[in-house]
């Protein structure tokens, strides 16, 4: 690996970071030497010594969690789907359709462009197995898609069709460009906000909506569906978090007030542009899920993880739908919607706070 373009001595958010070596023989990094980015990794997964226990943590409870779109039965959706108002079939297809990109984007991103950057093998191990997670549940919107709606192609192409979705991609897209076309530390860890925004606010945001018309009875086993995914994006959450967290400890010079102003205002601008997507998919017409309903969850999702990473919150907002985030609650058995049938979501815990 080249480290001729790191001054490791004279530290400066500017400087340019390198991909690590697939094989680096000449390596005579130790475990305590290792670091998020940086660093100098023989690129030999030596999964006795860890130093990042955290990352071995949730990658153990990734592995247990292992599940496949094919376990719900979408039958019972098939039917219902064709019941719902015109209003609801737009909101399940714009909001599926806003799912099927994020995911296809953040598989890309985890692999080309931000693991490539890590030179902690347990932490390439973990976003590994994120990617792998977000390839199957794009696998799981097929199933969805093919299993439910009349209009596949216009599900599939929405992403260039539809300029509000359009808007809010290139808008997601563009932190990530700017580390692919400028590779620095400091782009790098907004990156890493990046995904706390994406994997906790739009993604958050998006399963609301199924989990609404689940609700009041409608497309159950969408919501069921969409609970295994969210299961997964809890921890996918999880592990930019701890990267940021982490950084931080090792790398508190890039932590700027100017970082912090950049990071607000980034969580503002995803505010907006997520309430303005949610007005738009509900049109005003899906019950609990008013206009003011939709920016206050948003404003509470953003507070949340911003609180999470250490950050002052923007809007001390209460979260105004908190029966969603019962419903996905993994840690307990749950009765599904409208059933007796009693599921166990929980294989793998998290139950590893005392590392952090």
């Amino acid at each position: 690996m080249n480290y001729e373009s790191i001054n490791i001595d004279n530290p400066s958010p500017n400087n340019k970071i390198s991909r690590k070596k697939i094989y680096n023989p000449y390596s005579t990094e130790s475990v305590n030497d290792r670091r998020i980015f940086g660093g100098n990794p023989t690129a030999i997964f030596e999964l006795n010594k860890i130093k990042y226990q955290w990352a071995y943590n949730l990658l153990r409870t990734m592995f247990a969690n292992t599940w496949f779109p094919e376990e719900v039965n979408m039958n019972q959706d098939k039917r219902d789907y064709m019941e719902l108002t015109l209003q609801e079939k737009q909101g399940y297809d714009r909001a599926l359709a806003q799912l099927i990109f994020m995911d296809s984007l953040q598989t890309n991103n985890l692999t080309d462009n931000i693991n490539p950057y890590i030179t902690c093998p347990e932490i390439n191990m973990l976003l590994v197995r994120q990617a792998f997670e977000e390839s199957l549940h794009a696998q799981s919107y097929a199933v969805m898609v093919d299993s439910i709606s009349t209009n596949t192609d216009e599900i599939y192409q929405m992403w260039r069709k539809d300029d509000k979705l359009r808007a809010k991609n290139d808008y997601i897209a563009d932190v990530y460009a700017n580390l692919a076309k400028n590779p620095t530390e400091t782009n790098l860890v907004k990156a890493m906000f990046a995904n706390q925004i994406l994997e906790g606010i739009y993604f958050y945001s998006g399963f609301a909506f199924f989990y609404t018309l689940a609700r009041s009875g409608k497309m159950q086993n969408s919501a069921e569906m969409i609970r295994f995914i969210q299961r997964d994006e809890i921890t996918h959450l999880t592990i930019f978090q701890q990267m940021i967290i982490s950084t931080r400890r090792e790398r508190p010079d890039l932590f700027t007030k100017e970082l912090q102003d950049e990071v607000m205002e980034m969580f503002r601008q995803a505010v907006d542009l997520e309430s303005s997507w949610g007005e738009y998919i509900t049109q005003g017409q899906i019950l609990g899920l008013t206009s003011k309903i939709i920016r206050q969850y948003i404003e509470y999702l953003a507070d949340k993880r911003l609180k999470a990473v250490n950050y002052p919150i923007l809007y001390n907002t209460q979260n105004p739908i908190q029966w969603v985030e019962e419903q996905v609650n993994f840690n307990n058995q749950r009765t599904n919607f409208f059933e007796a049938k009693v599921r166990n979501y929980t294989r793998g815990e998290l139950t590893f706070e005392d590392d952090f």
